[in-house]
């Protein structure tokens, strides 16, 4: 059987961020009791029934995970490598904001197994902090990144772009100050205006304007050569590394391989014994997941086999994601489609002939160029059948 990786959901925050579209809920009190024993439980019920298989990474997700009490991240280590078979090299990432109070619990999360760390920073910009509605300011977060580097062997921070009024220069030098304090692994991410969200509101009043077009375009490459001026590589569209501190639980995704997702709105891909893909979704509100996993050991709305077109469309549009590109060999062993069935030969050819994709026959890879990664959803628009 492949190896899978564990994606645990957290859904509790202490405040909800104007941009923020995830599955994340404020409550004046976390039921820290009820949803430990919840995600204990699924993770048991999903473990029964998928056997025995090798686990590669785990990665607790939110919501904030940091405002998990750290012997609930504990005992969901250790049931998860007494029910799978723990890779030695397994992966173990919890994404924490830099607050004081969640900051203090750094050394706790270590002890309790996690090795690599994942710090939402957005900004080291105040002004641009409040505006973003985070909880702490620059000077918190570089507490925060100076922590992890110390407990963690492994650490990662979050950054957002584009933000309004941005130019490429401050964001380059913001970027090298953060880069100069932990300089591993960066998730760079441009502010998008997500429907339901209080930014959209504001977008949609004329309240909020951000950069666009070519200005967008100029931000994404002062990203990549600040992260180069500092020997990370882009690895992903959003992603930059140094070698060998690629995350490995989020390649998994990219790659189209096994991931099994726990917890509130949680998602999962599988291959079960039918020989079809799964996808898995779990129940979004967390009250009712948590009732449901009470009742029926489960949190479970949509268990169904994908298409195997389906499947060759999400590994297509995950694995152009990757400076790596697709192996088209293992894309049709993954999904039963060929990777020529996929695509439109004459838009493939068009998109190459442009300088947007690298197509080698012979190694049987396709890959984004730079340039084709600038415009990945219209690429992908057009290239996928």
């Amino acid at each position: 059987m492949d190896p899978i990786a564990l994606y645990i959901h957290w859904p509790f925050c202490l405040a909800k961020c104007p941009y923020c579209d995830f599955n994340s809920h404020v409550r004046d009190a976390i039921p820290q009791a009820r949803f430990a024993r919840a995600l204990r439980r699924e993770l048991a019920w999903e473990a029964a029934r998928i056997g025995r298989r090798r686990l590669t990474s785990i990665f607790f997700g939110g919501g904030t995970p940091s405002l998990m009490a750290p012997e609930t991240v504990a005992a969901l280590i250790d049931d998860a490598t007494t029910l799978f078979a723990a890779d030695p090299a397994m992966e173990v990432t919890l994404e924490a904001n830099p607050t004081s109070v969640e900051r203090g619990r750094f050394a706790a999360y270590r002890a309790a197994g996690v090795n690599r760390v994942s710090i939402g920073v957005q900004s080291l910009d105040d002004a641009d902090l409040r505006r973003l509605g985070r909880q702490h300011d620059a000077a918190a977060a570089i507490a925060a990144l100076e922590a992890g580097r110390a407990i963690f062997p492994r650490l990662s921070f979050d950054l957002i772009y584009a933000r309004p009024g941005q130019t490429p220069s401050a964001w380059a030098a913001e970027l090298d100050r953060a880069l100069a304090l932990a300089a591993d692994h960066l998730s760079l991410y441009q502010l998008t205006i997500e429907p339901g969200t209080a930014f959209e509101a504001e977008a949609r009043g004329g309240r909020l304007v951000l950069p666009a077009g070519d200005a967008a375009a100029a931000l994404y490459t002062a990203t990549g050569e600040a992260a180069a001026r500092h020997g990370l590589a882009a690895y992903e569209v959003s992603n930059y590394a140094r070698p060998g501190s690629e995350s490995r639980h989020n390649l998994t995704y990219w790659r189209y391989g096994d991931y099994l997702g726990i917890g509130p709105g949680a998602h999962g891909r599988m291959r079960r014994d039918d020989g079809a893909i799964h996808a898995v979704r779990r129940h979004r509100a967390p009250e009712p997941w948590a009732t449901l996993v009470e009742t029926q050991g489960h949190g479970t709305r949509e268990d169904a086999p994908l298409p195997p077109d389906d499947a060759a469309r999400e590994a297509l549009l995950m694995g152009l994601r990757l400076a790596e590109g697709i192996d088209t060999a293992a894309f049709a062993a993954r999904t039963g489609v060929a990777f020529a069935d996929a695509t439109d030969p004459a838009m493939l050819r068009a998109a190459a002939e442009e300088g947007y994709l690298d197509c080698d026959p012979a190694a049987g890879r396709v890959r984004a160029t730079d340039e084709g990664r600038l415009r990945l959803d219209a690429l992908l628009a057009a290239i996928a059948r």
